[in-house]
């Protein structure tokens, strides 16, 4: 399909770099792909607040931040995702009781080890299997 706001010579329009519009899209969809294959990898149905909220461990992770129950729901609402705190803490029991995520001792939550081996060999296109 043709789109207009694109350059059709070959040349980007000064200000527009690579990480905008379109191609900013191309790289969420493929990172929301590796957290949809996570879930799947664990048994668990892909929902919205799944992925924001594994979407924001990892950011956190990389900013060496720490989100809690009331961080992540601070963060969501900033995303206008509007959910109540409750349905974020449930979330996150059900993610913890999956083995997806771990809740640690400053009751703060991180990726869970093998689900971090899933994701980041699912990155760079490395098939890992749960089944011992």
């Amino acid at each position: 399909m043709y789109n207009t706001q694109l350059p059709t010579d070959g040349h980007m329009p000064k200000g527009t770099t690579l990480g905008s519009g379109v191609f900013n899209q191309q790289a969420e969809r493929h990172g929301n792909e590796r957290i949809r294959f996570l879930l799947k990898s664990f048994g668990l149905r892909t929902s919205l607040i799944r992925l924001k909220v594994i979407d924001a461990l990892l950011t956190a992770a990389e900013s060496d931040r720490s989100l809690g129950v009331r961080g992540m729901h601070s963060h969501l609402l900033e995303l206008d995702i509007p959910l109540s705190f409750l349905s974020v803490r449930e979330v996150l029991k059900r993610l913890c009781s999956e083995g997806v995520i771990t809740l640690n001792p400053d009751k703060s939550y991180s990726l869970h080890p093998q689900a971090a081996a899933v994701f980041y060999s699912k990155q760079s296109g490395q098939r890992t299997s749960l089944k011992a």
